[in-house]
């Protein structure tokens, strides 16, 4: 092999080497984005149930007590219950902004979803049996003011809504939880090729 076709070579390498290193940073860079879809879409989700939370305070005091004549007790019991659930959303929502996942530290951005992650499974824990304690609470309540024979359609529509607002809080977990999960092994990708 001559000395030009050496030096041919070295630089046709200096310039695949040059395409690659390009390749990275913009596959780093869609990447990178792509986790900040991800978080934005979660932040979202978690301001929108806040905000719900907080809202349901007023509606639930229209709708139980002023409404149907539940027990002024059910109605405050139902709105700490309620707060509880949004200062849980914003508190699991202290560390998932999507400044954090474009910084440089991404091994402080993957334990910060993995935590997130965990609460929300920590946080499921607590809500279905504060739930079931809530429905049984309702149901007494319902007993109450109508008595065994006039219950039976607002057991069914408390039933009905129930079970819409199970199917629709056990999706929300499901896809937030595969959001999290895509995210860190998203951010996983990145630090291996850093």
């Amino acid at each position: 092999m001559s000395e030009f076709e050496l030096n041919e070579m070295r630089q046709q390498m200096n310039i695949l080497k040059k395409k690659l290193e390009k390749q990275e940073i913009v596959n780093d860079k869609l990447i990178r984005q792509s986790m900040r879809k991800k978080m934005r879409s979660i932040n979202r989700r978690n301001y929108i149930l806040t905000a719900l939370a907080f809202l349901m305070v007023p509606y639930s005091y229209w709708v139980f007590y002023k409404l149907t004549g539940f027990s002024m007790a059910f109605w405050i019991g139902t709105s700490i219950f309620m707060l509880i659930c949004a200062g849980a959303q914003i508190w699991n929502n202290r560390n998932l902004n999507s400044a954090s996942l474009m910084g440089n530290d991404l091994l402080e951005a993957r334990k910060n979803v993995a935590r997130a992650k965990k609460f929300d499974t920590q946080w499921l824990l607590f809500g279905i049996p504060a739930v079931l304690l809530w429905l049984a609470w309702f149901v007494y309540e319902v007993y109450r003011v109508n008595g065994p024979d006039d219950m039976m359609p607002l057991l069914l529509g408390g039933g009905f809504g129930g079970a819409i607002g199970f199917v629709c809080g056990m999706t929300i977990y499901f896809k937030t939880q595969r959001q999290y999960q895509e995210i860190i092994d998203q951010i996983e990708d990145v630090m291996k090729t850093e």
